[in-house]
Protein backbone atom coordinates (compact mmCIF):
# COMPACT_ATOMS: atom_id res chain seq x y z
CA UNK A 1 0.00 0.00 0.00
CA UNK A 2 0.65 3.62 -0.46
CA UNK A 3 2.49 4.24 2.61
CA UNK A 4 4.89 1.49 2.67
CA UNK A 5 6.26 2.50 -0.58
CA UNK A 6 8.33 4.70 0.80
CA UNK A 7 11.91 5.49 -0.62
CA UNK A 8 15.00 5.26 1.26
CA UNK A 9 16.74 8.67 2.60
CA UNK A 10 20.06 8.96 4.32
CA UNK A 11 20.95 10.14 7.51
CA UNK A 12 22.30 13.50 6.97
CA UNK A 13 19.20 14.61 4.68
CA UNK A 14 16.97 13.55 7.35
CA UNK A 15 19.09 15.62 9.54
CA UNK A 16 19.06 18.27 6.90
CA UNK A 17 15.32 17.51 6.60
CA UNK A 18 14.32 17.86 10.29
CA UNK A 19 16.38 20.97 10.76
CA UNK A 20 14.68 22.93 7.76
CA UNK A 21 11.44 21.75 8.19
CA UNK A 22 8.68 24.36 8.47
CA UNK A 23 6.00 22.87 11.24
CA UNK A 24 6.60 26.20 13.15
CA UNK A 25 4.01 27.68 10.74
CA UNK A 26 1.52 25.17 12.37
CA UNK A 27 2.85 23.53 15.07
CA UNK A 28 4.43 24.99 18.66
CA UNK A 29 7.64 24.06 20.73
CA UNK A 30 6.24 21.99 23.42
CA UNK A 31 7.16 22.11 26.83
CA UNK A 32 9.68 19.38 28.13
CA UNK A 33 8.02 19.67 32.03
CA UNK A 34 10.01 18.30 34.72
CA UNK A 35 7.59 15.26 36.60
CA UNK A 36 8.63 16.29 40.22
CA UNK A 37 6.21 13.43 42.00
CA UNK A 38 7.51 11.01 39.33
CA UNK A 39 10.66 11.97 39.15
CA UNK A 40 10.89 11.58 43.44
CA UNK A 41 9.17 8.23 43.16
CA UNK A 42 11.42 6.74 40.44
CA UNK A 43 14.66 7.87 41.69
CA UNK A 44 15.44 9.53 38.06
CA UNK A 45 15.03 13.00 36.63
CA UNK A 46 11.62 12.58 34.26
CA UNK A 47 11.30 15.43 31.78
CA UNK A 48 7.72 14.81 29.60
CA UNK A 49 7.52 16.31 26.48
CA UNK A 50 4.21 18.01 26.09
CA UNK A 51 2.28 17.69 22.61
CA UNK A 52 -0.91 17.87 24.23
CA UNK A 53 -0.28 21.47 23.66
CA UNK A 54 -0.31 21.45 19.82
CA UNK A 55 -3.52 23.76 18.71
CA UNK A 56 -4.68 19.33 17.44
CA UNK A 57 -3.29 17.74 20.93
CA UNK A 58 -1.11 15.60 19.26
CA UNK A 59 2.12 15.44 16.96
CA UNK A 60 0.78 14.31 14.19
CA UNK A 61 0.17 17.64 13.25
CA UNK A 62 4.36 18.08 12.32
CA UNK A 63 4.30 15.21 9.97
CA UNK A 64 1.38 15.99 8.18
CA UNK A 65 2.02 19.53 7.61
CA UNK A 66 5.75 19.05 6.77
CA UNK A 67 4.48 16.33 3.83
CA UNK A 68 1.55 18.76 2.56
CA UNK A 69 4.52 21.24 2.90
CA UNK A 70 6.70 19.79 0.69
CA UNK A 71 4.27 19.24 -2.28
CA UNK A 72 4.74 21.11 -5.65
CA UNK A 73 1.51 23.69 -7.20
CA UNK A 74 0.24 21.18 -9.20
CA UNK A 75 0.10 18.63 -6.22
CA UNK A 76 -1.54 21.35 -4.31
CA UNK A 77 -3.79 22.23 -6.82
CA UNK A 78 -4.96 18.49 -7.24
CA UNK A 79 -5.82 17.99 -3.87
CA UNK A 80 -4.83 15.65 -0.88
CA UNK A 81 -6.32 12.34 0.68
CA UNK A 82 -5.71 10.34 4.09
CA UNK A 83 -6.93 7.43 5.73
CA UNK A 84 -7.52 8.36 9.52
CA UNK A 85 -10.08 7.57 12.25
CA UNK A 86 -7.85 9.81 15.05
CA UNK A 87 -5.24 12.15 15.77
CA UNK A 88 -3.24 12.06 11.79
CA UNK A 89 -6.83 13.22 10.33
CA UNK A 90 -7.25 15.81 12.54
CA UNK A 91 -3.42 17.16 11.69
CA UNK A 92 -4.29 16.68 8.08
CA UNK A 93 -7.25 18.58 8.62
CA UNK A 94 -5.32 21.62 10.31
CA UNK A 95 -2.53 21.68 7.75
CA UNK A 96 -5.05 21.74 4.69
CA UNK A 97 -7.07 24.39 6.07
CA UNK A 98 -3.59 26.37 6.79
CA UNK A 99 -2.60 25.68 3.37
CA UNK A 100 -5.81 26.25 1.09
CA UNK A 101 -5.44 22.95 -0.04
CA UNK A 102 -8.41 20.86 -0.21
CA UNK A 103 -8.21 17.55 1.51
CA UNK A 104 -10.46 14.09 1.57
CA UNK A 105 -10.07 12.43 4.67
CA UNK A 106 -11.45 8.82 4.77
CA UNK A 107 -12.77 7.46 8.01
CA UNK A 108 -14.55 3.98 9.05
CA UNK A 109 -18.04 4.01 9.76
CA UNK A 110 -17.66 3.13 13.26
CA UNK A 111 -15.21 6.47 13.98
CA UNK A 112 -17.44 8.43 16.90
CA UNK A 113 -18.88 11.60 15.81
CA UNK A 114 -16.21 13.15 18.18
CA UNK A 115 -14.04 12.89 16.06
CA UNK A 116 -15.58 13.35 12.72
CA UNK A 117 -16.50 16.44 14.53
CA UNK A 118 -13.01 17.40 15.37
CA UNK A 119 -11.60 17.14 11.91
CA UNK A 120 -14.70 19.07 10.51
CA UNK A 121 -14.00 22.01 13.05
CA UNK A 122 -10.33 21.45 11.91
CA UNK A 123 -10.57 21.69 8.13
CA UNK A 124 -13.58 23.80 7.37
CA UNK A 125 -14.75 24.31 4.21
CA UNK A 126 -10.94 22.68 2.72
CA UNK A 127 -12.04 19.48 3.84
CA UNK A 128 -14.00 16.48 2.29
CA UNK A 129 -15.08 13.66 4.90
CA UNK A 130 -15.48 10.06 3.34
CA UNK A 131 -16.61 7.83 5.72
CA UNK A 132 -16.32 4.21 3.94
CA UNK A 133 -16.41 0.63 5.49
CA UNK A 134 -16.20 -0.44 9.16
CA UNK A 135 -12.49 -0.85 9.77
CA UNK A 136 -9.30 1.29 9.47
CA UNK A 137 -8.19 -1.00 6.68
CA UNK A 138 -11.37 -0.53 4.58
CA UNK A 139 -10.57 3.41 4.59
CA UNK A 140 -7.04 2.96 3.63
CA UNK A 141 -7.91 1.14 0.71
CA UNK A 142 -10.46 3.64 0.01
CA UNK A 143 -8.22 6.41 0.34
CA UNK A 144 -6.05 4.90 -2.28
CA UNK A 145 -8.30 4.25 -4.62
CA UNK A 146 -9.52 7.87 -4.43
CA UNK A 147 -5.85 8.81 -4.55
CA UNK A 148 -5.47 6.62 -8.03
CA UNK A 149 -8.92 8.02 -9.57
CA UNK A 150 -8.72 11.72 -8.80
CA UNK A 151 -5.16 12.18 -8.84
CA UNK A 152 -4.61 13.11 -5.30
CA UNK A 153 -1.61 12.85 -3.55
CA UNK A 154 -1.93 10.37 -0.39
CA UNK A 155 -1.04 11.74 2.99
CA UNK A 156 0.46 8.49 4.81
CA UNK A 157 0.72 8.51 8.53
CA UNK A 158 3.96 7.49 9.14
CA UNK A 159 6.50 5.72 6.78
CA UNK A 160 7.12 8.64 4.57
CA UNK A 161 10.50 10.29 4.87
CA UNK A 162 8.76 14.37 5.14
CA UNK A 163 6.03 12.72 7.64
CA UNK A 164 9.38 11.49 9.70
CA UNK A 165 11.50 14.04 9.26
CA UNK A 166 8.38 16.39 11.10
CA UNK A 167 8.32 14.16 13.97
CA UNK A 168 11.87 14.69 14.36
CA UNK A 169 11.12 18.08 14.90
CA UNK A 170 9.94 16.92 18.62
CA UNK A 171 13.97 15.59 19.25
CA UNK A 172 15.67 19.09 17.78
CA UNK A 173 13.35 21.07 20.62
CA UNK A 174 14.20 18.41 23.48
CA UNK A 175 17.41 18.56 23.33
CA UNK A 176 17.66 22.01 23.02
CA UNK A 177 15.79 22.59 26.08
CA UNK A 178 17.59 19.39 27.78
CA UNK A 179 21.17 18.65 26.64
CA UNK A 180 22.10 16.14 29.13
CA UNK A 181 19.70 13.68 28.27
CA UNK A 182 20.13 9.84 29.36
CA UNK A 183 17.45 8.00 27.69
CA UNK A 184 14.60 8.99 25.56
CA UNK A 185 11.03 6.35 25.44
CA UNK A 186 9.24 6.84 22.69
CA UNK A 187 5.87 5.50 22.23
CA UNK A 188 5.92 3.52 18.69
CA UNK A 189 2.75 2.49 16.62
CA UNK A 190 3.71 2.40 12.74
CA UNK A 191 7.06 4.27 13.95
CA UNK A 192 7.34 7.49 12.64
CA UNK A 193 7.58 8.89 16.19
CA UNK A 194 10.76 6.95 17.40
CA UNK A 195 12.24 6.83 13.66
CA UNK A 196 12.60 10.77 13.64
CA UNK A 197 13.49 10.95 17.03
CA UNK A 198 15.97 8.35 16.85
CA UNK A 199 17.80 9.23 13.71
CA UNK A 200 18.36 13.01 14.90
CA UNK A 201 18.86 12.23 18.21
CA UNK A 202 21.38 9.41 17.52
CA UNK A 203 23.44 11.84 14.84
CA UNK A 204 23.38 14.55 17.54
CA UNK A 205 24.46 12.81 20.38
CA UNK A 206 25.05 8.86 20.05
CA UNK A 207 25.05 8.17 23.79
CA UNK A 208 21.75 8.92 24.02
CA UNK A 209 19.93 5.85 24.53
CA UNK A 210 17.08 5.46 22.31
CA UNK A 211 13.82 2.80 23.83
CA UNK A 212 10.86 1.75 22.31
CA UNK A 213 7.91 1.25 24.03
CA UNK A 214 4.73 -0.66 22.64
CA UNK A 215 1.01 -1.92 24.05
CA UNK A 216 1.91 -5.25 24.11
CA UNK A 217 -1.61 -6.07 22.51
CA UNK A 218 0.15 -4.14 19.28
CA UNK A 219 3.57 -4.90 19.23
CA UNK A 220 4.29 -4.45 15.98
CA UNK A 221 7.94 -3.51 16.48
CA UNK A 222 8.54 -6.35 18.48
CA UNK A 223 7.07 -8.70 15.76
CA UNK A 224 9.05 -7.16 12.92
CA UNK A 225 12.84 -7.82 14.94
CA UNK A 226 11.80 -11.04 15.42
CA UNK A 227 11.04 -11.96 12.09
CA UNK A 228 13.72 -9.44 10.63
CA UNK A 229 11.39 -7.50 8.74
CA UNK A 230 7.61 -5.96 9.29
CA UNK A 231 4.89 -7.99 9.66
CA UNK A 232 1.42 -8.27 9.74
CA UNK A 233 0.37 -9.13 13.33
CA UNK A 234 -3.08 -11.05 13.11
CA UNK A 235 -5.00 -8.68 15.24
CA UNK A 236 -4.37 -5.73 17.24
CA UNK A 237 -5.74 -4.40 21.00
CA UNK A 238 -8.27 -1.76 21.31
CA UNK A 239 -7.26 0.29 24.15
CA UNK A 240 -4.65 2.18 22.90
CA UNK A 241 -6.16 2.97 19.43
CA UNK A 242 -3.38 5.41 18.99
CA UNK A 243 -0.62 2.66 18.35
CA UNK A 244 -3.30 -0.17 17.14
CA UNK A 245 -1.04 -0.54 14.16
CA UNK A 246 -0.75 -4.17 12.36
CA UNK A 247 2.23 -3.73 10.69
CA UNK A 248 5.26 -1.09 10.89
CA UNK A 249 6.40 0.57 8.15
CA UNK A 250 9.42 -0.30 5.78
CA UNK A 251 11.15 2.93 6.45
CA UNK A 252 10.36 3.55 9.65
CA UNK A 253 11.49 -0.29 10.71
CA UNK A 254 14.63 0.32 8.91
CA UNK A 255 15.57 3.29 11.18
CA UNK A 256 14.26 1.71 14.25
CA UNK A 257 16.57 -1.14 13.59
CA UNK A 258 19.20 1.13 13.08
CA UNK A 259 19.09 3.30 15.95
CA UNK A 260 16.63 2.47 18.16
CA UNK A 261 18.70 0.63 21.73
CA UNK A 262 16.13 -1.40 23.22
CA UNK A 263 12.05 -2.26 23.12
CA UNK A 264 10.00 -2.74 26.33
CA UNK A 265 6.25 -3.55 26.17
CA UNK A 266 3.28 -2.66 28.36
CA UNK A 267 0.37 -3.91 29.56
CA UNK A 268 -3.10 -1.96 29.49
CA UNK A 269 -3.02 -1.60 33.28
CA UNK A 270 0.27 0.11 33.18
CA UNK A 271 -0.90 2.29 30.68
CA UNK A 272 -3.98 3.14 33.15
CA UNK A 273 -1.41 3.49 35.75
CA UNK A 274 0.72 6.15 33.79
CA UNK A 275 -2.59 8.51 32.60
CA UNK A 276 -2.57 9.08 36.69
CA UNK A 277 1.13 9.95 36.86
CA UNK A 278 0.97 12.08 34.17
CA UNK A 279 -2.08 13.79 35.80
CA UNK A 280 -0.64 13.67 39.51
CA UNK A 281 1.78 15.96 37.79
CA UNK A 282 0.23 17.96 35.55
CA UNK A 283 -3.44 17.94 35.69
CA UNK A 284 -3.30 16.56 31.94
CA UNK A 285 -5.24 13.56 30.76
CA UNK A 286 -3.09 11.63 28.39
CA UNK A 287 -5.02 9.33 25.77
CA UNK A 288 -3.71 5.60 26.21
CA UNK A 289 -1.11 5.66 23.46
CA UNK A 290 -0.07 9.24 24.83
CA UNK A 291 0.82 7.76 27.99
CA UNK A 292 3.44 4.60 26.64
CA UNK A 293 6.24 7.02 27.37
CA UNK A 294 5.70 7.17 30.81
CA UNK A 295 4.77 3.27 31.15
CA UNK A 296 7.66 2.33 29.66
CA UNK A 297 9.64 4.61 31.99
CA UNK A 298 8.48 2.61 35.06
CA UNK A 299 8.80 -0.56 34.09
CA UNK A 300 12.44 0.00 33.09
CA UNK A 301 13.16 1.92 35.81
CA UNK A 302 11.85 -1.23 38.21
CA UNK A 303 13.48 -4.01 35.76
CA UNK A 304 16.61 -2.07 35.85
CA UNK A 305 17.15 -0.46 39.17
CA UNK A 306 18.15 2.32 37.48
CA UNK A 307 18.99 5.77 39.55
CA UNK A 308 19.93 9.04 39.08
CA UNK A 309 19.53 9.59 35.35
CA UNK A 310 18.01 11.94 32.99
CA UNK A 311 14.98 10.42 31.14
CA UNK A 312 12.29 11.84 29.15
CA UNK A 313 9.46 10.40 27.39
CA UNK A 314 6.67 12.08 24.99
CA UNK A 315 3.11 12.79 26.05
CA UNK A 316 2.37 12.11 22.07
CA UNK A 317 -1.25 12.53 22.37
CA UNK A 318 -4.72 13.62 24.46
CA UNK A 319 -7.51 13.04 22.30
CA UNK A 320 -9.11 10.89 24.92
CA UNK A 321 -12.54 9.52 24.47
CA UNK A 322 -14.28 10.84 28.42
CA UNK A 323 -15.90 7.99 28.26
CA UNK A 324 -12.68 5.93 28.49
CA UNK A 325 -11.80 7.57 31.95
CA UNK A 326 -14.12 5.21 33.75
CA UNK A 327 -11.93 2.08 32.89
CA UNK A 328 -8.36 4.12 33.46
CA UNK A 329 -9.96 4.87 36.77
CA UNK A 330 -10.56 1.06 37.57
CA UNK A 331 -7.77 0.02 35.89
CA UNK A 332 -5.11 2.08 37.27
CA UNK A 333 -4.38 0.88 40.73
CA UNK A 334 -4.03 -2.75 39.33
CA UNK A 335 -1.15 -1.24 36.74
CA UNK A 336 0.53 0.27 39.57
CA UNK A 337 0.61 -2.80 41.80
CA UNK A 338 -1.34 -0.90 44.13
CA UNK A 339 -4.64 -3.44 44.32
CA UNK A 340 -4.82 -7.13 44.32
CA UNK A 341 -7.77 -8.95 43.11
CA UNK A 342 -8.17 -12.46 44.83
CA UNK A 343 -10.89 -15.47 45.08
CA UNK A 344 -10.86 -16.61 48.15
CA UNK A 345 -12.81 -19.73 49.57
CA UNK A 346 -14.25 -18.85 52.92
CA UNK A 347 -16.49 -21.00 55.16
CA UNK A 348 -19.80 -20.33 55.06
CA UNK A 349 -20.66 -19.71 58.51
CA UNK A 350 -21.68 -16.39 60.85
CA UNK A 351 -18.73 -14.26 61.10
CA UNK A 352 -16.72 -15.72 58.33
CA UNK A 353 -16.32 -12.74 56.82
CA UNK A 354 -15.38 -10.70 59.66
CA UNK A 355 -12.78 -13.25 60.52
CA UNK A 356 -11.08 -12.72 56.85
CA UNK A 357 -11.09 -9.03 56.92
CA UNK A 358 -9.46 -9.29 60.83
CA UNK A 359 -7.09 -11.31 59.08
CA UNK A 360 -6.40 -8.65 56.90
CA UNK A 361 -5.30 -6.58 59.38
CA UNK A 362 -6.76 -3.09 58.67
CA UNK A 363 -6.12 -3.32 54.90
CA UNK A 364 -8.60 -1.41 52.40
CA UNK A 365 -11.26 -3.61 50.54
CA UNK A 366 -11.60 -2.27 47.23
CA UNK A 367 -13.83 -4.55 46.43
CA UNK A 368 -16.03 -7.19 47.56
CA UNK A 369 -18.46 -10.02 45.71
CA UNK A 370 -19.76 -12.53 48.15
CA UNK A 371 -21.25 -15.82 46.28
CA UNK A 372 -22.88 -19.03 48.05
CA UNK A 373 -21.50 -22.38 46.97
CA UNK A 374 -22.62 -24.84 49.29
CA UNK A 375 -23.81 -25.41 52.91
CA UNK A 376 -20.09 -25.45 54.04
CA UNK A 377 -18.53 -22.27 52.31
CA UNK A 378 -18.53 -19.60 50.31
CA UNK A 379 -16.45 -17.95 47.72
CA UNK A 380 -15.23 -14.45 47.70
CA UNK A 381 -13.86 -12.21 45.04
CA UNK A 382 -12.52 -9.33 46.63
CA UNK A 383 -9.60 -6.42 45.94
CA UNK A 384 -7.30 -5.13 48.38
CA UNK A 385 -5.41 -1.86 48.61
CA UNK A 386 -1.91 -2.07 48.54
CA UNK A 387 0.21 0.49 49.39
CA UNK A 388 4.03 -1.27 49.44
CA UNK A 389 3.29 -3.08 46.14
CA UNK A 390 5.16 -6.46 45.77
CA UNK A 391 6.05 -6.71 49.32
CA UNK A 392 2.81 -6.07 50.80
CA UNK A 393 1.48 -8.96 47.91
CA UNK A 394 3.78 -11.65 49.60
CA UNK A 395 3.12 -10.66 53.05
CA UNK A 396 -0.79 -10.93 52.46
CA UNK A 397 -0.86 -14.32 50.39
CA UNK A 398 1.95 -15.70 52.94
CA UNK A 399 -1.03 -14.43 55.49
CA UNK A 400 -3.80 -16.07 53.83
CA UNK A 401 -1.82 -19.60 53.42
CA UNK A 402 -0.93 -19.61 57.49
CA UNK A 403 -4.76 -18.76 58.29
CA UNK A 404 -5.94 -21.86 55.86
CA UNK A 405 -7.54 -19.80 53.17
CA UNK A 406 -7.89 -21.45 49.99
CA UNK A 407 -6.89 -18.63 47.29
CA UNK A 408 -6.41 -17.52 43.50
CA UNK A 409 -5.12 -15.05 41.80
CA UNK A 410 -7.29 -12.78 39.72
CA UNK A 411 -5.19 -10.06 39.21
CA UNK A 412 -3.72 -10.73 35.80
CA UNK A 413 -7.21 -12.44 34.75
CA UNK A 414 -8.49 -10.12 31.90
CA UNK A 415 -12.25 -11.99 32.55
CA UNK A 416 -12.28 -11.00 35.55
CA UNK A 417 -11.32 -7.39 35.44
CA UNK A 418 -13.65 -6.78 32.52
CA UNK A 419 -16.44 -9.17 33.12
CA UNK A 420 -17.23 -11.14 36.10
CA UNK A 421 -16.45 -8.52 38.99
CA UNK A 422 -19.64 -6.85 37.43
CA UNK A 423 -21.75 -10.02 37.45
CA UNK A 424 -24.40 -11.90 39.39
CA UNK A 425 -25.30 -15.17 39.08
CA UNK A 426 -24.24 -18.81 39.31
CA UNK A 427 -24.69 -22.44 38.41
CA UNK A 428 -28.04 -22.77 36.06
CA UNK A 429 -29.79 -25.47 37.54
CA UNK A 430 -30.41 -28.20 34.95
CA UNK A 431 -28.03 -26.86 31.99
CA UNK A 432 -25.24 -29.39 31.48
CA UNK A 433 -23.49 -28.03 28.10
CA UNK A 434 -22.72 -23.96 28.38
CA UNK A 435 -19.30 -22.79 26.76
CA UNK A 436 -18.68 -19.48 27.41
CA UNK A 437 -16.43 -16.96 24.86
CA UNK A 438 -15.07 -13.45 25.10
CA UNK A 439 -15.88 -11.60 21.75
CA UNK A 440 -14.77 -8.28 20.47
CA UNK A 441 -17.99 -6.25 19.34
CA UNK A 442 -17.43 -3.74 16.59
CA UNK A 443 -19.06 -0.69 17.89
CA UNK A 444 -21.31 0.13 15.23
CA UNK A 445 -24.92 -0.04 14.33
CA UNK A 446 -26.19 -3.75 13.44
CA UNK A 447 -23.52 -5.62 15.32
CA UNK A 448 -25.22 -6.77 17.95
CA UNK A 449 -28.10 -7.65 15.33
CA UNK A 450 -25.86 -9.31 13.57
CA UNK A 451 -24.04 -11.67 16.20
CA UNK A 452 -27.58 -13.01 17.23
CA UNK A 453 -28.36 -13.63 13.67
CA UNK A 454 -25.56 -15.77 13.21
CA UNK A 455 -25.10 -17.31 16.50
CA UNK A 456 -28.43 -16.75 19.13
CA UNK A 457 -30.61 -18.19 16.68
CA UNK A 458 -29.76 -21.87 16.99
CA UNK A 459 -28.36 -22.21 20.09
CA UNK A 460 -29.51 -20.90 23.55
CA UNK A 461 -27.76 -18.02 25.02
CA UNK A 462 -27.16 -18.61 28.45
CA UNK A 463 -24.84 -15.28 29.36
CA UNK A 464 -24.17 -12.25 27.76
CA UNK A 465 -22.28 -9.24 29.52
CA UNK A 466 -21.19 -5.96 27.45
CA UNK A 467 -18.82 -3.89 28.34
CA UNK A 468 -17.50 -0.61 26.37
CA UNK A 469 -14.18 1.45 27.84
CA UNK A 470 -14.12 4.01 24.82
CA UNK A 471 -12.60 2.55 22.06
CA UNK A 472 -13.58 1.27 18.85
CA UNK A 473 -14.71 -2.45 19.78
CA UNK A 474 -17.24 -3.22 23.08
CA UNK A 475 -16.33 -6.40 24.93
CA UNK A 476 -18.68 -9.02 25.17
CA UNK A 477 -18.57 -12.38 27.49
CA UNK A 478 -21.33 -14.28 25.94
CA UNK A 479 -22.66 -18.39 27.02
CA UNK A 480 -24.15 -20.78 24.61
CA UNK A 481 -26.01 -23.95 25.39
CA UNK A 482 -24.09 -26.40 22.84
CA UNK A 483 -24.60 -29.85 22.76
CA UNK A 484 -21.18 -31.67 22.11
CA UNK A 485 -22.47 -32.83 18.58
CA UNK A 486 -23.10 -29.13 17.47
CA UNK A 487 -19.18 -27.92 18.65
CA UNK A 488 -18.05 -28.33 15.31
CA UNK A 489 -21.38 -26.48 13.84
CA UNK A 490 -21.00 -23.88 16.28
CA UNK A 491 -17.30 -23.26 15.40
CA UNK A 492 -17.86 -23.03 11.65
CA UNK A 493 -20.64 -20.16 12.57
CA UNK A 494 -18.05 -18.48 15.00
CA UNK A 495 -15.62 -17.66 12.00
CA UNK A 496 -18.66 -16.88 9.76
CA UNK A 497 -18.99 -13.88 12.12
CA UNK A 498 -15.87 -12.66 11.56
CA UNK A 499 -15.55 -10.92 15.74
CA UNK A 500 -12.40 -11.60 17.38
CA UNK A 501 -12.92 -14.22 20.23
CA UNK A 502 -11.40 -16.43 22.97
CA UNK A 503 -12.91 -19.28 24.83
CA UNK A 504 -13.43 -18.82 28.71
CA UNK A 505 -15.14 -22.35 29.67
CA UNK A 506 -12.05 -23.24 31.32
CA UNK A 507 -11.19 -19.67 32.83
CA UNK A 508 -11.15 -19.99 36.49
CA UNK A 509 -13.23 -16.41 36.59
CA UNK A 510 -15.67 -17.92 35.10
CA UNK A 511 -15.82 -21.14 37.48
CA UNK A 512 -15.80 -18.53 40.36
CA UNK A 513 -19.12 -17.15 38.44
CA UNK A 514 -20.88 -20.50 38.34
CA UNK A 515 -19.00 -21.04 42.36
CA UNK A 516 -16.81 -24.14 41.10
CA UNK A 517 -14.22 -23.45 41.95
CA UNK A 518 -13.03 -27.34 42.64
CA UNK A 519 -9.02 -28.01 40.46
CA UNK A 520 -8.43 -24.20 40.43
CA UNK A 521 -7.48 -23.45 44.31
Amino acid sequence: MADQESHHVGESEYLKKILLSPVYDVAVNTDLQKLDKFSQAMGNQVWLKREDQQPVKSFKLRGAYNRIAQLNEQELSAGIVTASAGNHAQGVAYSAARKKVHATIVMPETTPDIKVDAVKAFGGDWVNIVLHGTSFDAAKAESIRLSNKNGYTLIPPFDDPDVIAGQGTIAKEMLDKQPNLDTVFVAVGGGGLIAGIAVYLKQLKPSIKIVAVEAEESACLQAALTAGEPVDLPKVGIFADGVAVKTIGTETFRLCKEYVDELITVSSDEICAAIKEIFDDTRVIAEPAGALSVAGIRKYVLQNNVHEQNMAGILCGANINFHTLRYVSERCELGEQKEAVFAVKIPERKGAFKHFCQMLGGKSITEFNYRYANEGEAHIFVGIKLRRGLEEYKQLTDHMEQEGYKWFDMTNNEMAKLHVRYMVGGRPPSLLNESVFSFEFPEYPGALLNFLETLGQQWNITLFHYRNHGAAEGLVLAGFDIPKDEQATFNSHLLELGYAYKEETQNPAYKFFLSDLNGVF
